[in-house]
């Protein structure tokens, strides 16, 4: 297992490899947001430039600025008491960031590989009246959504760090099921 010193070897497939996974993580959660939130188009945007990298785009600022949207949408969202969009805002949020992942051997990085799916699997819970399960169930199915690429990148990171709440237990709950 790699330490916090270490720095990892990313290749720019595999950075759009975990990009095009975080992207396909969060979306199912884009629509709790756009139901609680009609008109703000911020986290789709974030979602779109995630997978415009992914397809082969160029990593730009653009992604960055969709991200720290994104960012502000789920500030917004929360301030208005609307924890369901704020959660699923933060998925986009998480999704664009992807494109980011830094290769450094941190365990904290490790949420920047699976945060849009812990972020989005919190989202569907909370819109369903806060139900644990259906949290799990969309984990279930974001784990089946990460390709061996995926898989392979993750395991080079320490596991997912301790803390974080419910998205932290989402999260490392998705790490051990892909390692």
């Amino acid at each position: 297992m790699p330490d916090d010193s270490a720095t990892i070897e990313l290749s720019r497939a595999e950075l759009r490899e975990v990009a095009g996974f975080a992207a396909a993580c969060a979306r199912p959660a884009l629509a709790v947001f756009e139901r609680q939130r009609p008109g703000d188009g911020r986290p789709r945007a974030a979602l779109d430039a995630a997978q415009a990298f992914a397809d082969g785009g160029e990593r730009t600022k653009a992604i960055r600025d969709s991200a720290w949207a994104a960012q502000r949408a789920a500030h917004e969202a929360r301030d208005a008491g609307q924890a369901a969009a704020s959660a699923a805002a933060r998925a986009a949020l998480a999704a664009a960031g992807a494109a980011f992942l830094h290769p450094l051997a941190k365990a904290t990085q490790v949420k920047h590989i699976l945060g849009s799916a812990a972020h989005a699997a919190r989202a569907l819970e909370l819109d369903a009246g806060d139900d644990p399960a259906v949290g799990a169930d969309r984990i279930a199915q974001s784990r089946s959504l990460a390709r061996p690429a995926v898989a392979e990148v993750l395991r080079r990171y320490p596991a997912a760090p301790s803390g974080g709440g419910r998205v932290g237990e989402l999260i490392r709950r998705l790490d051990a099921s892909l390692r």
